[in-house]
């Protein structure tokens, strides 16, 4: 964990002394930098027979947990906005 925090913070230093240097190519090497690492963790998970044997289960409280949290953002999103809209003296 050390390890990760000291790589933040130079990566953090590095942007910082670099900031008005480096900007153009940054986007491209950050979107390819993710694509490799979410294909690096696809390969690590379709090799663990675990995961892939647990995958209908993991699958099911994928589900579960995605909606769960999909209804409730909704329902506070729905909230939030009949609060703004007395606030504003029931003008729609």
């Amino acid at each position: 964990m050390f390890t990760v925090i000291l790589l933040m913070l130079a990566g953090i230093a590095a942007g910082y002394l670099l900031r008005r240097r480096v900007q153009v190519k940054i986007q491209g090497i950050i979107t390819l930098l993710i694509w490799a690492l979410l294909f690096i963790l696809g390969v690590e998970v379709g090799s663990d027979e675990r995961i892939i044997s647990a995958l209908h289960t993991l699958g099911g409280e994928a589900l579960l947990l995605a909606t769960g949290g999909t209804l409730g953002s909704v329902l506070a999103a729905w909230g939030l906005w009949k609060l703004v809209q007395q606030g504003k003296g029931g003008r729609k």
